[in-house]
């Protein structure tokens, strides 16, 4: 497996028994003690047997009660455009179009010195008033500097003159609407080259370094990067990797989204895949649907096809046969379909063992039907998906609801149907589109706004855990029991219950008879854990100040 490992530590060889908490281990339900080992979990059981292991460990943390569960993996983020959100300009709590104006104008202010202004989060379907900021606008704004600012999905972006004056004969490309729209597609894809390539190699690793570093805060161990050719560039996928490698923090396993399999893995890829465009996004009208969108039924626009069954079905074989994962980008209904073909056509050449033992991957697919569920479990295809989407764009009266109609928009992200139906779940924030938070995420999917697709809290858990380990081919970590990989998060919380997912059974119960490992209560308005401390491969990699 290509992944990022942190450097090599003393602290891996040394031995910790963490006692006094609560230890979330499928091994013993009621553990409440661990013995870390060169990088690995070497023991899990009750207090009084860790009596045995207090003298002859290197240390010996008490918990204080705390909570210790695997540490999270995050399996579909954009590391350097997060960090750029994280310390730049991040339209996404602006309630209108005025409050963007003006946040705008004051980071152009503090960045004199910046070669290009980066932004990102703005969402007009949630502003007053309903439109974007025009070119003539950012202009004023930024005093006719070089500006990209993409949309909360960043699939669409504004940007100024300035900047398009760096991508000759951009106008003349698909998706450029000349001042009063966003851009998309081809002219979309050929400003953020423009916007990134302009961006200094200092300010990149400033902004991957920060979004490390957020992560762990968090109690994220591991982070699955999406990159590839329509999305950032070579030298920012491989600097990610090689800084993963040389500095502590969450693991960094890379996805490039190419057609070309063998550069895929010449830049250290573990797939050619994550976001590999089938498809577009329904904020941005360019998820690809069987039927027109709801808001634009007067034109019968249905979205933008990147990708055909066929050009999948060759992308599939290629990667099989030569030992990488293939992914894809399917958010609409008719894009999911495409991908069901490809890869069914695939197994019809290569045979579905071979198929379903890649364990390939399918991002977002968030438009599924019976039949698309059916075939996802059939081919062993891995659903990454990501329940922020419908805590923020779900509901009646959400975005899916004005981009589908409110029966198509309840459809929307099954979580329990696919979980019936054995499809592999791994869950992830698609981080700068929603913010890095894994609590947030299991209840978002625990609370999902359509309750017919509401799974459990430990369901969701595992989704967020264990699920991304399997993701890239590993089902020897994600939990902590003897042999694991040593990846933890030691959280501050309150009394752990057990939850199901059924509004016709008691929802929570705190009942130590049930012999489950219990979780924190995630119910609406409940304080979310408090991340003490993330440990990668047995290396503390955040510690909160003042714990």
């Amino acid at each position: 497996m290509s992944e990022s490992m942190p450097p090599a530590s003393p602290a891996e060889h040394r031995t910790v028994l963490l006692r006094g908490g609560e230890v979330h281990s499928p091994a013993d339900p009621f553990a409440t003690a661990m013995v870390v080992e060169r990088g690995h979990v070497a023991w899990v059981g009750s207090e009084g047997a860790a009596d045995a292991f207090a003298t002859g460990v290197d240390e010996v943390v008490d918990l204080e009660g705390a909570l210790v569960t695997p540490a999270f993996v995050d399996a579909h983020v954009h590391t350097t455009a997060t960090g750029f959100a994280l310390t730049g300009l991040d339209l996404s709590a602006a309630v209108s179009l005025a409050e963007a104006a003006e946040l705008i104008r004051a980071h152009a202010a503090a960045r004199p010195e910046d070669r290009i202004l980066v932004g990102h989060g703005w969402d007009a379907s949630r502003w007053p008033e309903r439109r974007p900021l025009t070119r003539a606008e950012l202009d004023e704004l930024t005093g006719g500097r070089p500006l990209y600012l993409t949309r909360i999905d960043v699939h669409s972006a504004v940007v100024t003159t300035a900047l398009l004056d760096l991508v000759p004969g951009v106008r003349d490309l698909d998706g450029f609407h000349d001042g009063q729209r966003p851009l998309t597609g081809d002219a979309h894809h050929a400003v953020r080259a423009a916007a990134f390539g302009a961006v200094s190699a200092r300010q990149r690793t400033e902004a991957q370094r920060a979004a490390r570093s957020r992560a762990a805060s968090l109690g994220i161990g591991t982070v699955h990067e999406c990159g590839g050719p329509r999305i950032s560039s070579e030298d920012d996928f491989t600097g990610l990797l090689d800084l993963a490698r040389d500095e502590a923090g969450p693991r960094v396993v890379g996805y490039w989204a190419d057609l070309d399999v063998e550069r895929a893995r010449t830049l250290g890829a573990l797939g050619a895949a994550g976001d590999l465009f089938a498809d577009g996004s329904l904020g941005s009208h360019t998820a690809c649907l069987h039927e027109p969108y709801a808001d634009h039924a007067d034109t019968g626009h249905t979205g933008a096809a990147h990708l055909d069954a066929a050009t999948i079905a060759l992308h599939v074989v290629a990667c099989t046969e030569a030992g990488l994962q293939a992914g894809f980008h399917a958010i609409g209904d008719a894009a999911v379909t495409a991908v069901v073909e490809g890869v069914r056509a695939a197994a019809e050449k290569l045979g579905l063992a071979r198929i379903r033992a890649a364990r390939h991957r399918v991002e977002h697919v968030e438009m599924l039907s019976p039949e698309t569920i059916a075939a996802f479990a059939e081919l062993g295809l891995t659903a990454s998906v990501q329940p922020a989407f419908d805590a923020l764009w779900g509901g009646e009266e959400g975005m899916y609801a004005d981009r589908l109609g409110a029966e198509r928009a309840r459809t929307l992200n099954p979580y329990a149907a696919l979980l019936r139906a054995g499809v592999p779940l791994a869950f992830g924030s698609d981080s700068p589109v929603t913010p890095l938070d894994p609590w947030g995420t299991v209840r978002a999917a625990a609370f999902h706004r359509t309750p017919e697709h509401r799974i459990s809290a430990r369901a969701a858990f595992t989704a967020h855990t264990r699920g991304g380990w399997r993701a890239v081919g590993r089902d020897d970590a994600g939990t902590l029991v003897p042999g694991a990989p040593a990846d933890y998060a030691v959280w501050r919380t309150e009394e752990l219950v057990v939850q199901a997912p059924d509004d016709r059974v008691a929802r929570w119960s705190t009942d130590p008879r049930s012999g489950t490992p219990g979780l924190p209560d995630l119910s609406p308005g409940v304080d979310l854990p408090v991340c003490l401390r993330t440990v990668v491969h047995g290396q503390s990699v955040f510690v909160r100040p003042n714990e």
